[in-house]
């Protein structure tokens, strides 16, 4: 999916929302849990009762790695139920790759060639050659961290240089010239609020990727005054928030109405700060 796929998805939905898969089989309601295949009956659920709200979905490889090939197959199963049946869904693979060139070169292979994910979150500390690799697939996106919600990014990435400037934005400047805003967006975290400003004054065009909304107590409204472009340059994740609002069996009805809850507030955004 190219930029203008992407942009043009969230003004028809008036959403910019990316419901996560983050999804524990441990987490899930107890009358699905015993079954087999449950994790993709359950994410099946979601992303069909999910899917009008939102624009993007993000599985993170974590909650199926942590099960083996069980989990694997889920994870397949549920990247192609979406290529299949929500092909204008814009599917982010949340494995954090990033390693020596070669080994990232496997890496984009498995997640561009083979499951054909529309984008993969890579970690930058190994530097360029490590995230080349990802970049020369038409279309696909690499999603690098810069900025995250974790109490634990303070420790190194608002550590500053000589000059006074952060290593997030050293992260970011650097990047961006490995890659158009059409091919790389960022990870930001929504729990930083009006650090979104410089963010923006490092990386005026790109989209974020941005986590931390519901859970993790960020906040939407400030992301979007902070953070958002004209072409609206945001892509708001919302897991825990959503995906396990309810542990009954209405739990796909209830993450529905969360998501729908949450597409309202962003259509009203979109239309403030915008003008879309």
């Amino acid at each position: 999916m190219n930029y203008a796929q992407l942009v043009e998805n969230i003004k028809r939905k008036r959403s910019f929302l990316c419901v996560g898969l983050d999804t524990d089989v441990k987490k899930i309601p107890s009358h699905l849990a015993s079954e087999e295949d449950a994790i993709f009956k359950f994410n099946k659920a979601i992303i069909d009762a999910t899917a009008p709200y939102c624009v993007a979905y993000k599985p993170n490889l974590a909650f199926y790695e942590s099960l083996g090939v069980e989990g694997w197959i889920a994870f397949e199963k549920t990247i192609r139920y979406i290529r299949e049946n929500y092909p204008d869904q814009f599917i982010i693979a949340d494995a954090k790759r990033g390693d020596i060139g070669n080994t990232s070169k496997m890496y984009a292979r498995s997640f561009f060639e083979h499951l054909d994910v529309d984008s993969i979150t890579v970690a930058p500390y190994m530097g360029e050659d490590s995230v080349t690799p990802f970049l020369g697939y038409e279309g696909k996106w690499v999603i690098l961290l810069a900025l995250t919600s974790n109490k634990g990014s303070h420790d190194f990435q608002l550590i500053k240089d000589e000059n006074g400037r952060r290593l997030f934005e050293n992260v970011i400047l650097t990047a961006r010239t490995w890659a158009t805003p059409e091919q790389m967006m960022f990870v930001v975290g929504a729990t930083q609020g009006q650090l979104f400003e410089d963010i923006r004054a490092v990386a005026p065009d790109n989209f974020l990727l941005v986590p931390g909304v519901g859970a993790q107590g960020g906040s939407l409204e400030e992301v979007a005054k902070y953070g958002m472009i004209k072409d609206c340059g945001l892509l708001v994740n919302s897991s825990r928030g959503i995906i396990y609002a309810s542990q009954s069996e209405d739990f796909a009805e209830v993450a529905a109405a969360e998501a729908a809850k949450l597409a309202a507030e962003m259509s009203a955004l979109l239309n403030t700060y915008a003008g879309i």
